[in-house]
């Protein structure tokens, strides 16, 4: 099946809009989200001059204004007469090591990369429910399938949080025309992995962002990207002792 209309939040940069570039080279019409309302014009105008017999929507949105999520998205299902594929994408990589007094930045990444990625599987399964079809896509990463240390502690279990989410999802609408892919992407050259200092095996953004697409358009219950090396990695981290997993942390 052929996802027609497409909703992405965290759209403005890095691999929303990565993504948005891609799907939009493939002919998809789009509803882009993000805080940054200015970067979306640009985006959207950058698509439109490229490809255009596309339509894409754009809307400004905190996920953290979890009121907010519903009546945007139904909006921009408005707006495209539908939608197909919802990508829960929006989110941070703050942290600090826990209890070094700066719970504020570990309780913002929870917030937005767990809790606000539930409130947005909310919005998109409630459409999904009502239309009896739809692809809800969580964006969670490879630090979910083990606890790391230091200031990416916070990080990996609210990604860790949304990976169960979606396997959860998985199971409840398995055999239903409701779909759910849950995507773990390794280190890929973003602002937010160079903030972080995830300087090894890191992908280029057009290759990561094209396995990302790759996997969604499969609709695989659970990918990660790019397959090599991360799917091997996938197998190896939990085995590995912690003295170890405290260094590659």
């Amino acid at each position: 099946m052929t996802r027609r209309k497409i909703l992405i939040t965290g759209a403005s940069s890095g691999l929303g809009a990565g993504m948005a570039r891609e799907f939009a080279r493939r002919g998809r019409d789009l509803a882009l989200c993000a805080r940054r309302v200015s970067n979306l014009e640009e985006l959207r105008a950058e698509l439109l001059a490229a490809h255009p017999g596309i339509a894409v929507a754009v809307r400004g949105l905190d996920v953290d204004d979890h009121a907010a999520i519903p009546k945007v998205f139904e909006e921009l299902r408005a707006e495209l007469g539908g939608l197909d594929r919802i990508i829960v994408n929006a989110g941070i990589g703050k942290g600090a090591r826990i209890g070094t007094g700066r719970a504020d930045a570990n309780l913002a990444t929870a917030t937005t990369n767990f809790v606000s990625a539930l409130a947005q599987a909310e919005a998109a399964v409630s459409i999904f429910r009502q239309q009896r079809s739809g692809h809800l896509v969580l964006i969670s990463s490879m630090s979910a399938v083990r606890g790391l240390p230091g200031k990416k502690t916070a990080y990996a279990a609210s990604k860790a949080g949304v990976t169960a989410l979606g396997e959860g999802l998985a199971i409840e609408l398995r055999g239903t025309p409701i779909k759910v892919t849950t995507v773990q992407p390794g280190f890929i050259a973003t602002d937010m992995a160079a903030k972080a200092g995830d300087a090894k095996l890191v992908a280029p953004l057009d290759k990561g962002v094209n396995s990302m697409v790759a996997a969604i358009e499969r609709e695989a219950v659970r990918a990660s990207v790019p397959e090599w090396p991360w799917r091997a990695l996938g197998l190896v981290m939990p085995l590995l002792p912690r003295a170890i997993m405290a260094r590659l942390g």
